[in-house]
């Protein structure tokens, strides 16, 4: 077998030696020694494996994430190295977008430079604070609910049949009645926002759709990838949701919008629509409150603690239904809402000018 010199090797890559050096000191490669002059001597392995390394610096991975990926393919820990990947992807698609913003923002300085009456200051300095406050809110989400140690018992809870006693009982429903509602058309692309194991994306994807699903939990992603192949699941929040602009027929989200709060909930909505083609729809599902006022007088708290999993010390933020029909009135949207059961209520919007209206628009019926 042909081994080559530190410089051939480099010369062969296109790369210095001290790079290649370099990777070595970090130990990402560790080649031969010849015995008679202690010179380094590389085989073609090590040359793939130094191929491998700077394709994904050049992908922008830092060493530290190149080193830990190669070290779980070595010990054949692929799924662990694809949550590796997703990581990777996650902050990329991140920086991409505030770098799509930043461009949109000089656009818009470009646009007032050159209008007759000047630049507005005051427009520019709210659209700075606009991107400095969805950044800030972006990056202060926080999973405190743990959803990768509930990941393996997440169907037994929402079922009911788990041995503790745990309740969801309108569980099964909701998913059926928003699937009824999406009604996807064979072909057609969805988005379950915050999929967890996959149970929505699961039954639209049976109903004809093409499903792509987000969950920022990579053990929840692990069980859906495992029940559900055909469901494209990939790491991502509802902040910053991980596709690009107008890729999905319809965005559908159950039981997730509760575990984000006031301020979030409107940035995770623009995200929906931002994904969506111009004729998208969205449909969304939760514990809710019906009308404004007291939360008590909605939502009781042994309604609460029958129908939320987890602690009832873990702050959950429930969504008004009102709120939520003005925000889409505001965005361009017809929507309804559907009462389910007790407190859980799903609300369906579709863009004013294009696809079928809901029945009873805007109506929240006792």
């Amino acid at each position: 077998m042909h081994r080559m010199k530190i410089n051939e090797l480099a010369r062969q890559l296109n790369i210095s030696a001290r790079a290649i050096r370099f990777y070595e000191e970090k130990g990402m490669i560790r080649p031969g020694k010849d015995p008679g002059n202690g010179y380094r001597l590389f085989s073609q392995r090590d040359a793939l494996r130094l191929r491998i390394i700077v394709t994904l610096r050049e992908f922008g991975m830092g060493v530290g994430e190149v080193k830990q990926l190669l070290e779980l393919l070595d010990r054949g820990l692929h799924e662990e190295a694809v949550y590796v990947l997703e990581q990777q992807r996650s902050a990329m698609f991140d920086r991409w977008m505030e770098g799509k913003r930043n461009l949109d923002a000089a656009d818009f300085m470009i646009r007032q430079l050159q209008g007759e009456r000047g630049p507005e200051w005051e427009d520019l300095f709210e659209l700075a604070g606009g991107l400095k406050h969805r950044r800030q809110l972006r990056d202060g989400w926080r999973d405190t609910w743990d959803f990768d140690s509930r990941a393996a018992v997440h169907d037994e809870l929402v079922s009911g049949t788990d041995s503790s006693g745990g309740r969801h009982l309108a569980y099964t429903t909701t998913l059926r009645m928003m699937v009824e509602r999406v009604l996807p058309a064979p072909g057609e692309r969805g988005l379950d926002a915050g999929a967890g194991t996959g149970n929505l994306a699961g039954l639209l994807a049976e109903a004809g759709a093409a499903m792509a699903g987000i969950d920022q939990s990579m053990e929840m992603l692990k069980q859906c990838r495992r029940k559900f192949p055909q469901v494209e699941a990939r790491l991502g929040n509802l902040l910053s949701i991980p596709y690009l602009d107008g890729s999905f027929d319809f965005v559908a989200s159950s039981y997730a919008l509760r575990h984000l709060t006031p301020e979030q909930k409107p940035v995770a909505l623009s995200e929906m629509k931002r994904v969506l083609k111009p004729h998208g729809r969205i449909c969304i599902a939760d514990l809710m409150y019906a009308e404004e006022g007291s939360p008590g007088n909605d939502l009781p708290v042994m309604d609460v603690a029958d129908t939320v999993i987890g602690s009832l010390d873990t702050p959950v933020y429930y969504a008004h239904c009102q709120e939520l029909l003005e925000w889409f009135g505001r965005n361009g949207y017809l929507a309804a809402v559907h009462p389910i059961s007790g407190a859980v209520h799903m609300i369906y919007a579709v863009p004013v000018q294009r696809g079928p209206l809901p029945a009873e628009a805007g109506e929240i019926r006792p």
